[in-house]
């Protein structure tokens, strides 16, 4: 075990169980050296250090990020493992033949500062280094750069709610085109159950079942999404035009999707659609609505779900999985939604005839005065009494037996 100092900088030299270890301590001063060495050398006692002759350290980028990839293909759905590649690219393009134990904390800063330049937004680059953190941690030298490596800010935003005249107008307007059809059945449905585009566009007819007027989500983002939906009126009706649409095209086999893959002009009901991304822009724009993910509408559900008083179960239930910082908004959405119907009890303008009885020590929704108050007061509580002696009973208390 050795200290050595090169240009200032102090370097270790030590071997654990025949391995030997040799890298820079990434700092000047001596005392420093000597707890990071420790700190080193108990990581490779307990096998979490990989020195520079570890096989897939001495890979170069490129090769050990597709070696990577490829390990990760079992776990990744098709579209994920394309995503991923996508994410990939311009990491081969930085790195590219840099042997993976060479990367330290100057190379990750600068494609950070690179892609910055280029106007790359940060959660962008967050999921680009998500891949450069697994090379890395695969060939165990992620410890050597997390410390000074951080994920960038990115705003959080957890949706968009629509007013209730921009809901009606985005419906209407999607209505009015054919070529929005696909994209007003999707918003529909999208509305009426919280459902998000990727479990629309999963959906097949077997997850359909009219009877029991319910759909089942069999694909979503994560586990908690998979769960049984009961169709309202609203969303009945735009499933029933999509099964009238399948019937035409002899698309209504329980495999076949519900939105079929459409490529000009054909539709093909035994692949999924991937998209309706263009007739969306569209049809936001010109509803003034420019800038609304499809994503929102599944945001407006729940809030609206969350303004009706539903319980957090309940919202769990038809929505799925619903992070915590979407929950804390909905419960500001409904301590908004009570405030409002609480406001709604006060009067704007207080009467004359109310401050008159506030004088007397009470007041009441139907304050007399005058000559006849006893008169109204007789009928108003014979008006409150019925033949069982409580007061008027509620459309759930029809049911009643009369006393014997």
């Amino acid at each position: 075990m050795s200290l050595y100092k090169r240009r200032k900088t102090w370097h270790t030299d030590f071997s654990v169980n025949g391995q030997r270890f040799r890298q820079s301590l990434d700092t000047s001063d001596w005392r420093e050296a000597q707890a990071k060495e420790k700190e080193l050398i108990a990581q490779a006692s307990a096998g979490k250090l990989a020195g520079p002759n570890q096989p897939f350290s001495k890979l170069s980028f490129t090769e050990a990020a597709e070696r990577y990839l490829a390990d990760r293909i079992p776990q990744l759905t098709p579209n994920s493992i394309k995503t991923e590649r996508e994410r990939w690219t311009p990491l081969r393009h930085f790195f590219g033949t840099a042997a993976v134990h060479r990367i330290g904390v100057d190379n990750v800063l600068a494609y950070i500062r690179q892609r910055k330049d280029r106007g790359i937004a940060n959660a962008t680059i967050n999921r680009e280094l998500d891949i450069l953190r697994g090379v890395l941690k695969r060939a165990k030298r992620w410890h050597l750069v997390s410390d000074q490596i951080k994920p960038l800010p990115i705003r959080q935003n957890v949706g968009r709610a629509l007013t209730d005249g921009e809901k009606v107008k985005l419906l209407r307007l999607a209505a009015s085109r054919p070529e929005w059809q696909t994209s007003y059945l999707a918003a529909t449905l999208a509305l009426n159950t919280t459902m998000r585009g990727c479990e629309l566009k999963g959906l097949r007819w077997r997850d359909v079942n009219l009877l029991e007027r319910t759909l089942t989500v069999r694909r979503s983002k994560t586990d908690a999404g998979e769960r049984v939906i009961p169709l309202n009126d609203e969303a009945l009706k735009a499933i029933i035009s999509l099964h009238g649409r399948a019937e035409a095209l002899g698309g209504t086999a329980p495999d076949h999707y519900v939105f079929p893959a459409c490529e000009s002009g054909h539709l093909d009901p035994t692949r999924a659609q991937k998209t309706w991304r263009t007739a969306w822009r569209q049809l936001t724009k010109m509803a003034g609505l420019r800038g609304l993910r499809f994503h929102d509408l599944r945001h407006h559900a729940i809030t609206e779900l969350a303004e009706s008083q539903a319980s957090d179960a309940t919202i769990m239930a038809i929505a799925g999985h619903v992070s915590p910082k979407m929950f804390s908004h909905y419960s500001h959405v409904r301590l908004d939604a009570k405030r409002r119907a609480l406001d709604a009890l006060s009067p704007k303008r207080p009467n004359t005839t109310a401050a008159a009885a506030l004088d007397r020590g009470y007041v009441t929704n139907n304050v007399t005065n005058g000559p006849g108050s006893e008169k109204q007061d007789s009928e108003m509580l014979e008006n409150m009494v019925e033949l069982v002696g409580i007061e008027p009973t509620t459309s759930s208390l029809r049911t009643m037996r009369s006393p014997t």
